[in-house]
């Protein structure tokens, strides 16, 4: 599998996620950096310098059959060097973008463990509060190996076991 021509193979299937998921097309492009928090009053995007180093990417979405929830998976190939620089970029993102409010909403960002899949990556919680309904809540699973960094965004399944095992799919696929 070839990451430098974004290949879709490093993208996770959509029965990885579960049996009740379903995939859009994969997008070989040079895809959105997936910690982009515009709306968060200390982000300014021109102070993470490693999203300008990715060589390609490419990215899926994911939809539940009942249309209640997405998911959203890039794999992104950076410039030699570039991929630690891009964890710590993301570090800096979840200290300076950990908690603000937004259109009548709170956003916030814990780091459930820095040192995932045995220091292979970082869990993330996000969630997105209202008034008026439940909280949203949505983990990030970020995995490194060499120049190429995986980031899964998915609705909380309700059990850290679920997501540990798609967190493991992740890492085979990066082989």
């Amino acid at each position: 599998m070839n990451a430098d021509r974004g290949d879709p193979g490093l993208l996770l299937g959509a029965g990885d996620l579960g049996a009740d998921w379903y995939e859009d097309d994969a997008r070989p492009s040079l895809a959105a950096w997936p910690w982009e928090q515009d709306s968060c009053p200390n982000y300014r995007s021109s102070d993470y310098l490693a999203k300008s180093h990715r060589r390609v990417a490419v990215e899926r979405y994911y939809r539940l059959s009942d249309g209640s929830s997405r998911a959203h998976h890039v794999v992104e190939t950076y410039e030699p060097g570039w991929a630690e620089r891009n964890v710590d970029d993301v570090r800096r993102v979840l200290l300076r973008c950990a908690s603000y409010a937004v259109l009548g909403s709170h956003v916030s960002f814990d780091v459930v463990d820095p040192h995932y899949l045995e220091g292979a990556g970082m869990l993330i919680r996000g969630r997105i509060a209202r008034a008026d309904t439940p909280s949203t809540v949505t983990y990030f699973v970020m995995v490194r190996r060499g120049e190429t960094v995986s980031t899964v965004r998915l609705p909380d399944p309700g059990s850290q076991a679920v997501v540990d095992s798609i967190a493991t799919r992740v890492v085979a696929r990066l082989g």
